[in-house]
């Protein structure tokens, strides 16, 4: 029964437009599906084909959500190949997007931490981790 799942992480935003070049460009996900005004909520999901994860953002017409609610809101991102961590770095770094302090410190001395525009904390554990 596990082969079949699939996790979604949704959370909601204020500002869909903001999200889409962090997690699109920076983070190199693919759009997967949009929708627009299904009972009051507009959406999008981003993700890759054929793993079994992605991220949905919504909004809720007439609802505000406001930032993160704490600065250990995060995703952590555990790639096991130096290379694929190193590039996975730089192409944050290119989409425009900079390094921040890690509200653990743990994270900064094994990691590289990347606030999102709600203010969630994505960090990229040392490559070592995730081996």
């Amino acid at each position: 029964m596990l082969s079949a799942v699939q996790l979604r992480v949704a959370r909601p935003t204020d500002n869909i437009e903001a999200l889409i070049p962090f997690y699109r460009d920076g983070l190199g996900l693919d759009v997967l599906c949009r929708f627009e005004n299904h009972n009051g909520f507009d959406g999008i999901m981003l993700g890759k084909v054929g793993v079994i994860f992605h991220f949905e953002f919504t909004r809720a017409q007439g609802h505000t959500v406001g930032r993160a609610p704490t600065q250990d809101n995060l995703l952590i991102f555990y790639l096991p190949d130096h290379d694929e961590w190193t590039a996975a770095i730089n192409s944050m770094r290119s989409a425009g997007f900079m390094p921040v302090p890690a509200f653990n410190p743990y994270w900064d001395n094994f990691g590289c931490t990347f606030e999102d525009p709600d203010g969630l904390q994505n960090r990229y554990p040392a490559w070592q981790l995730g081996t």
